[in-house]
């Protein structure tokens, strides 16, 4: 299997991302500038130029006309996906880390870090279609968390939005109300910073990566593990998707894990560092990794993969 290489990116990869129908993979790095890439062949497609610092995450409208994007200049920024202009710009007053179209595009959620003596907290925001609609307000605001919130997500039908960070702790709030609905516990949840969320595609369950050397499989309705990945991670990286990182020999390898019977199928080695960012292809034919050393490895599956036994 061997990978593309695409170096695009001037300093560390924070984010990776793919459009719904896989064609299209977004990246995100340190170097203040999110790229577009052809998810098949790995070519450049162009960058959204504007952002003053890091930027830390993205997510894609169901249509892939519009980018949102999170970054520590305190902003999040709504892009034309094809021109690459800047829409809208959301201010805050700290910088921003996750963030997550709803379901029908009409809604995003942004979180921000904790700075200056205010905690961290999770921003509804309108997405108007007519862009001289768009305002910057909070429909929703929810204050409180611990620590940073490294990764936020709508539940199923809009009706929560599921949050985790450096307090360990899973927590899905009432979208309409910001109440607290459920959280995870310390014994049967993570004991350190969970570092990544991703959601399956139909909303049922989600997957957790965390400090703790572990990867959690959630129910979204109970908020019960439904299964435990036991991976390394190292010190500050990313586990995504069902895909971890560990350093072996000198290598940083994203490992495999089958998710029923949580038996580890395989690795995959290249990076000069930490693995930071993860993706998988929407179509399970490939996938994304990106890494400390500026690069993002494209690996498409050899036929055998999908004829293990």
């Amino acid at each position: 299997m061997r990978p593309i290489l695409m170096k695009g990116h001037e300093r560390p990869l924070t984010y990776l991302k793919y459009n719904r129908e896989g064609d299209l993979l977004f990246s995100c790095a340190k170097d203040h500038t999110p790229t577009v890439w052809y998810a098949h062949s790995g070519e450049r497609l162009g960058t959204y130029g504007g952002h003053k610092g890091t930027v830390w995450c993205c997510d894609i409208s169901r249509d892939s006309s519009r980018l949102i994007t999170g970054s520590a200049d305190s902003t999040a920024s709504l892009w034309d996906v094809k021109s690459g202009t800047q829409l809208f710009c959301f201010q805050f007053d700290a910088p921003a880390r996750a963030v997550d179209f709803a379901v029908g595009d009409k809604l995003a959620v942004v979180t921000t870090d904790p700075f200056m003596g205010q905690t961290s907290a999770i921003h509804v925001k309108t997405i108007s279609s007519d862009l001289d609609d768009q305002t910057g307000e909070s429909v929703l605001t929810i204050k409180g968390p611990q620590g940073r919130i490294n990764n936020v997500v709508w539940g199923p039908l809009n009706k929560t939005i599921i949050s985790a960070g450096e307090d360990a702790t899973v927590r899905i709030w009432n979208s309409e109300t910001g109440q607290l609905l459920n959280e995870s516990s310390n014994e049967t949840g993570h004991h350190k910073t969970i570092t990544s969320l991703s959601m399956s595609k139909d909303g049922s369950h989600f997957l957790t990566g965390s400090l703790d050397k572990s990867s959690l499989l959630w129910d979204t309705r109970t908020l019960t593990v439904i299964k435990k990945f036991h991976v390394v991670i190292g010190g500050g990286q990313y586990a995504g998707d069902v895909t971890t990182t560990s350093h072996r020999a000198g290598n940083f390898e994203a490992k495999f894990f089958h998710k029923i019977r949580e038996e580890e199928i395989g690795g995959v080695k290249g990076h000069f560092g930490p693995i930071n960012a993860l993706a998988f292809n929407p179509d399970g034919r490939s996938f994304s990794s990106g890494g400390e050393d500026g690069y993002v490895r494209l690996h498409h599956f050899d036929p055998d993969y999908f004829n293990i036994k």
